[in-house]
């Protein structure tokens, strides 16, 4: 049985530059890197940086992040004086920052988690939603 996500790979085209944005942007920690490649931690989680051809989605896949509602719009501010760019405005449940890594792929700062979502779907009365116990 499935025990959790144990890693999460993202191709990147320059490693140099994505470790910059990932480590000292995003502030994940940077546990080991080679030629090819680097491993950060967030949070428990293990992220792999590989040198690879990279193909960003062009639908609405990404990766979500989580930050305290307090951190969030001076992160946030830090982020956009650093000229990231931003990929869509916030319209779901939550404080939402929508902005591209260096090689394109879709990323997200979020304030809330399943429960909120859930929370907020149910409040909405959104037709053909199912929710399961």
């Amino acid at each position: 049985m499935l025990q959790g996500v144990n890693h999460i790979t993202i191709a990147v085209s320059d490693l140099a530059r994505s470790i910059d944005f990932y480590h000292k942007q995003l502030g994940m920690i940077l546990k080991a890197q080679w030629p090819s490649g680097a491993y950060l931690s967030l949070a428990g989680q293990w992220i792999c940086l590989s040198l690879d051809d990279v193909c960003p989605s062009k639908d609405y896949s990404h990766l979500a992040f989580d930050i305290a509602a307090d951190d969030f719009q001076p992160f946030c501010d830090q982020l956009i004086a650093q000229n990231v760019t931003l990929w869509k405005p916030n319209k779901s449940e939550g404080n939402s920052l929508y902005l591209l890594d260096p090689d394109g792929y879709k990323l997200e700062i979020h304030v809330g988690n399943l429960a909120s979502r859930l929370l907020a779907m149910k409040a909405a009365g959104k037709e053909g939603v199912v929710f399961y116990e």
